[in-house]
């Protein structure tokens, strides 16, 4: 009897009363609570805040082309992946695009013809390569993926070449194929060993930093309105409107260029989330022009310098056309205007208008409050866009904003989504195009002509007017993108290869807060992939508790499992 009270009490699950270990009696039969049933939860039940961290400039190949093998020279911070370790859809799982990439033998890549090869930390500055609209098509090649160095490539500059001791062929447009590993991106490396990545998920659309923007938060590109000299950055959609393929900065925006800007039309899911009186900001640094920076910059110049960048570069804090709720009128806030308190962040009621900057969000949170869903921009030099920022610099940012936001009393419920703006033109070698377009600036098969005979399927959005006609200049999807989710309910060292977007973000958060409505319009979040994949949901316990905590200079695990 001792042997059998002893088995049953070292059950969580039961309460055993009246047993001893002198007793002879067998315990009551209504005395043993029942093992509760474990029924699965949603992300509706369970995820309360959602922070979106949206960097710059980054193919997955680029980050994540030899994941989980890192080259861990002396004198670099090393990386050593736990044993099964899924490999992603890279060059490791690919190792002729190595030896043999099809970019080291195409003869109109001149001199810059080259296979991928490795950038070391000490190379984290490097210039920015082509992104534009068109040429990343051109790249791409109609599916054979083979001119990168002579449509997107861009070489450093002799002394940044000099200075950095890269490679000789990092002086050519070859470049481009240039990628990091876990001694560079450590931080990024190690919260996919902790947490959950997609090795599947693309830029909406071919294009720069504006178009993944917009597409973030509308998965929709047309509806361009107000124009100002954007011949270059919009294109005709084929039935009397615009769509947006470049870079132009929100009009009426304080800080914006007076040369070139436009507004967008269309609903966005800041909208959406405002209509439900659901809790959300866009927190972008430097937004705050009333503060001045320890240089003596403020306003809209107030400027900060790269640490990793040889010269140490200033870049502005704030970007305006990294802001995309500034291009519509219903989440505007041109004028800056700063909130009430960290109390009303976040609400409706706060004359913001849901448009901060990141030291608010940082603020609120040591106040007791986090939004419903943040989006969170780091200020420039941070932002991971080669060119003015490096993989070292975003490294510190993520690292520091993680951190905050693990240690906090919001961590249980939250999910954190680490993704991409666009590739900045760096090598990938994924191509998954479903919606077509024929423009003047599409070139994916041939000039004016984006279709690629690839694709998994086919599609044609219409535009924002809602009616059925295909809306042009929304070549996509674009460029494979890193993408990693962090919660205690994601999946701990996963893989995840379901096909998503950036408007997977918007539809995720559409699920999440407002019972799966959607933008409509023409919305790219009507087809988008799920996230779900990367969570575990199958009971009431979070299957990923443990605070994962990590060098902000290094990316090194300082605590967690």
């Amino acid at each position: 009897m001792i042997r059998k009270c002893l088995a049953l009490s070292l059950s969580a699950s039961v309460v055993l009363t009246g047993c001893a270990a002198t007793s002879s009696q067998p315990a009551a039969i209504g005395s043993i609570t029942p093992a509760p049933v474990l029924t699965p939860v949603t992300a509706p039940q369970v995820i309360k805040h959602v922070v979106v961290i949206f960097g710059e400039n980054v193919s997955f190949d680029h980050y994540f082309g030899t994941y989980p093998n890192a080259t861990n020279p002396a004198g670099e911070t090393a990386f050593s992946a736990a044993t099964g370790t899924p490999t992603p859809d890279n060059y490791v799982s690919n190792p002729a695009l190595l030896t043999a990439n099809p970019n080291s033998t195409q003869a109109a890549n001149g001199a810059a013809a080259t296979n991928p090869f490795r950038l070391d930390p000490k190379q984290a500055g490097t210039n920015d390569q082509d992104h534009n609209y068109g040429p990343e098509q051109a790249a791409f090649d109609n599916g054979l993926m083979d001119k990168f160095p002579l449509s997107v490539g861009t070489a450093d500059s002799a002394a940044l070449a000099t200075a950095t001791g890269a490679a000789s062929i990092a002086a050519t447009n070859g470049l481009t194929m240039g990628y990091y590993d876990g001694n560079s991106v450590t931080a990024l490396w190690n919260y996919a060993q902790h947490y959950a990545m997609n090795d599947h998920s693309f830029g909406t659309n071919f294009g720069p930093s504006t178009v993944g923007a917009i597409n973030l938060i509308s998965g929709q590109t047309n509806g361009v309105i107000n124009p100002t000299n954007v011949a270059s950055a919009t294109v005709s959609d084929g039935n009397g409107g615009l769509s947006d393929t470049g870079d132009a900065d929100p009009t009426g925006d304080k800080c914006s260029s007076t040369s070139s800007n436009f507004s967008m039309s269309g609903n966005n899911v800041g909208d959406l989330l405002s209509a439900a009186n659901v809790t959300w900001g866009f927190f972008e640094g430097g937004f705050d022009l009333t503060v001045t920076n320890t240089n003596g910059t403020t306003g809209c110049a107030r400027s900060t310098a790269s640490v990793n960048i040889p010269g140490n570069p200033l870049k502005a804090d704030y970007i305006p056309h990294h802001e995309p709720f500034q291009y519509y009128a219903s989440t505007a806030n041109l004028n800056h205007l700063r909130p009430t308190s960290p109390a009303t962040v976040g609400t409706n009621a706060d004359p913001a208008n849901h448009q901060y900057d990141t030291h608010d969000f940082f603020d609120a949170l040591s106040a007791g409050n986090m939004p419903a869903v943040s989006f969170i921009k780091a200020p420039g030099f941070q932002d991971g866009h080669a060119g003015y920022s490096d993989p070292l610099d975003e490294q510190t940012f993520l690292v520091n904003t993680i951190n905050t936001i693990e240690q906090s009393k919001f961590w249980p419920n939250t999910a954190i989504i680490l993704a991409y703006d666009d590739s900045d033109g760096w090598y990938d070698h994924v191509i998954n195009v479903i919606n077509g377009s024929a423009t003047a600036q599409d070139a994916l098969v041939s000039a004016g002509v984006c279709s690629s005979a690839t694709a998994s399927s086919t599609t044609a959005l219409p535009g924002v007017d809602g009616t059925t006609l295909h809306a042009q200049g929304r070549c996509g999807y674009g460029p494979r993108l890193p993408f990693l989710l962090l919660s205690p309910w994601a999946k701990k060292n996963v893989v995840d290869s379901t096909v998503t977007d950036q408007s997977s973000v918007t539809r995720f958060i559409e699920d999440t807060f407002l019972g799966s409505q959607r933008l409509g319009g023409g919305s790219f979040d009507s087809i988008a992939g799920v996230l779900t994949n990367m969570f575990n949901f199958t009971n009431n316990v979070a299957p990923n508790p443990n605070i994962v905590l990590l060098n902000p200079t290094t990316g090194a695990v300082t605590s967690g499992n």
